[in-house]
Parts: C-alpha cells; structure tokens; sequence
C-alpha cells in the first residue's frame, strides 16, 4: 500500500472538510462549488462576489503551487512531469463530459461537494439522496465504460 499517497488523500479530506466548515462559520455559505462559481457566472457582481473570487482563486492556485513545489506532490498522472496527465479519452470526451457535469449540477440542485461534503454533514435528507445517487451514477459508469464499452483503465 502506498502509505504517501493514502495520507496525502486524508490531508486533503481534512483540509477540505476544515475550508467548509470555516465558510459556513464566518459567512454561512455552503463550499457548493457549482453554486459559487455559478453564481459567478450566472449574475451581475454583487457585494457577496469577492469571497467566490477568492475561493476559485484557491481552487485553481492549489494545483498550480504543488506544480511549483515539484517533488511529486500530488502527481496523479504518472509521470514526474505531470501532475494531472492527459484526458484518457480526448479533450472532446472531456469537454462533453464537463457540460454533463454541468447540466447534473443544475438539475441535482448543487455537486458532490454541496450535497457530499457540507449537505452529509448537516444530516440533509436531500443531500443524502443526491450523494447516494452521485454514487451510484459513478458506480454504473465506471461499469458501462470498462466492461460494456472497453474502454478505461
């Protein structure tokens, strides 16, 4: 067992799990990334803008500083160069994938990370149906794609 990258992934749960409960606890916002970076999108700048600007911010600067630390920190592609690696199934496949995504979020009412992290945590009913279901997409999709088309790894 790769015992770096198990703590790595539990550094991270926690570091994730700690951010959602400080911005429910100074701005009692929910760390729902479809909604706060849809909002963004969605609306004209309002005075709640520059916390959802600060926090796509520190969504993107997280991976850009493991690059500049190097060492391997984070790397999942493979590779040392890398740190996320190529779409296995083409950048189309991955551009059709993330407006699927995007299209789930709207009629799911939020992502993994509204309903899974935050909805779980304050034992929301909905919550707990979206999450269950999220899980049992995934669980199909993985299925279909490496044992119905062949594809995957």
């Amino acid at each position: 067992m790769d015992w770096s990258a198990s703590l790595q992934g539990l550094v991270g749960g926690v570091l994730i799990g700690l951010s959602a409960v400080w911005l429910m606890a100074t701005l009692g916002r929910i760390a729902g990334i479809s909604g706060i970076v849809g909002s963004l999108v969605t609306t004209l700048p309002r005075g709640d803008s520059g916390w959802r600007i600060a926090f796509v911010l520190g969504l993107v600067s997280g991976p850009l500083l493991l690059m500049a630390l190097g060492r391997g920190l984070g790397n999942v592609a493979g590779a040392p160069g890398e740190v996320v690696g190529q779409p296995a199934g083409g950048v189309g496949l991955m551009l059709v994938a993330g407006l699927l995504v995007g299209v789930g979020t709207g009629l799911g009412s939020g992502c993994t990370s509204g309903h899974g992290v935050c909805g779980l945590a304050r034992l929301s009913p909905r919550s707990m149906v979206a999450t269950v279901t999220f899980l049992i997409c995934a669980m199909v999709t993985v299925y279909v794609v490496r044992h119905v088309i062949g594809g995957g790894a």
